[in-house]
């Protein structure tokens, strides 16, 4: 199908999709199992049966879609992305790719294929992980990586866990083991996403066939010391933690750069207790988010910061703990289904490039396990995780185009 024809519908979605905010007028906060969650599920499910799907909902809060084939046995191709944001994000981030897979979903039945495995629609619950800091977990649960331990374990800043927001969510957390698809049922794994940086952009490059997907390792560092008065503790009487975490977190991202490869480290959440200005703190936490091609990389850095978190704390007579929350290793993409899109971008006249995803998505989750593939559109500017976040809609049709074409080939 043209590209003109699908633009519309796409825009049409998306327009309707981005009212579904916490912060309406500055930028997309759909957290998971909040309100704003559930509004953009119930649309997702409308639209989802107005292209002809059969659906329902997991016991992950996944929403799922399913194009029927001639024999259902067969392993499906399930294509998708998730429908939570980051705080004050942006409109395409995520949802895009659920609005796309829609899309290809509607161009299969237009075009009359009749596809012989099912093609399945899914819209993954909290790839973002920004609610309770892990991620990946919707498209875990279909894994069977996740079950009511792990939901029970992780919580918000204001102390509800993942389990009890399931719970005033209308899901069982103690049911999240029937979000598990058997193994074998799925075949392949499509992804459209925004690129969320700015090499498509900066080049005028229509597309981008994404090549691997970077690891990625998340940690909470806390560090224990003692509240004291600012002004009336000797400086070598106080156990500051402040003063300690800020010496290691001064040398994380020096350790990234040394990596030389493209391996990134980042603080990106700290937090002093009791957080007075005339108090010495007795607790400070930040996070680390690691990412890297190089697994070993990451488990380096992660090893560094453990060491120098030992070294300071014993030199302040305080204590830490650092909590995994996430670890990914890094996946190189299906090579086969790059090669069937590359002659589609060449077939339709629409230029391309090779690149790999610094950011995180539920392909990398998924392709630890089963063959991925993504296909980048261009970010204005390379801005995302904010509410300037822009790609246009015809970008996200060509994409389509693409995708749809893909999906023709692994349905035969």
């Amino acid at each position: 199908m043209a590209v003109e024809e699908v633009t519309g519908r796409i825009a049409k979605d998306l327009e309707c999709l981005k009212q579904y905010t916490a912060t309406p007028g500055e930028g997309c906060t759909r957290l998971p199992f909040t309100k704003e969650s559930r509004n953009a599920v119930e649309y997702l499910k409308t639209v989802m049966r107005e292209a002809g799907l059969k659906v329902h909902e997991d016991a992950a809060g996944n929403v799922i879609g399913v194009l029927e084939g001639e024999n259902p046995e067969l392993p499906c191709v399930m294509m998708g992305s998730h429908y939570d944001s980051v705080m004050n994000g942006g409109d395409f981030d995520g949802i895009a790719g659920i609005v796309c897979a829609i899309e290809v979903a509607r161009e299969l039945k237009e075009n009359c294929i009749t596809p012989k495995r099912n093609f399945v629609v899914v819209g993954f619950c909290d790839e973002e992980g920004m609610r309770f800091g892990t991620g990946y977990f919707g498209s875990g649960a279909i894994l069977g990586n996740r079950d009511a331990e792990y939901c029970g374990k992780f919580k918000d800043t204001d102390g509800i866990s993942i389990y009890d927001a399931m719970k005033g969510y209308g899901l069982d957390p103690e049911k999240i083991g029937e979000a598990k698809w058997p193994e074998g049922s799925i075949g392949y794994f499509l992804e459209m996403h925004i690129e969320q940086g700015p090499v498509l952009d900066a080049e005028g490059t229509e597309l981008g066939l994404v090549d691997c997907i970077v690891g990625i390792q998340r940690y909470m560092v806390t560090v224990h010391g003692r509240a004291d008065h600012a002004g009336t503790t000797p400086m070598d009487m106080r156990k500051d933690a402040v003063d300690a975490a800020s010496k290691v977190i001064s040398k994380i991202a020096d350790w990234a750069r040394e990596k030389a490869d493209g391996t990134v480290a980042t603080v990106g959440y700290i937090n002093t207790i009791p957080g007075g200005m005339n108090i010495v703190a007795e607790k400070c936490g930040f996070t680390v988010d690691i990412r890297s091609r190089n697994n070993d990389n990451i488990s380096d850095i992660a090893k560094r910061i453990r060491t120098a978190l030992d070294h300071e704390v014993k030199l302040m007579g305080g204590s830490y703990e650092m909590e995994n929350k996430l670890k990914i290793t890094s996946v190189n993409l299906s090579a086969d289904m790059l090669k069937i899109m590359e002659e589609s971008c060449k077939e339709h006249g629409f230029s391309y490039k090779y690149l790999s995803s610094g950011a995180g998505h539920d392909a990398l989750e998924i392709g630890q396990v089963i063959p991925a593939v993504m296909l980048f559109v261009p970010s204005k500017d390379g801005r995302s995780h904010c509410p300037v976040e822009f790609t246009k809609f015809s970008d996200f049709a060509k994409a389509s185009v693409i995708m749809t074409e893909l999906a023709e080939k692994l349905l035969a």
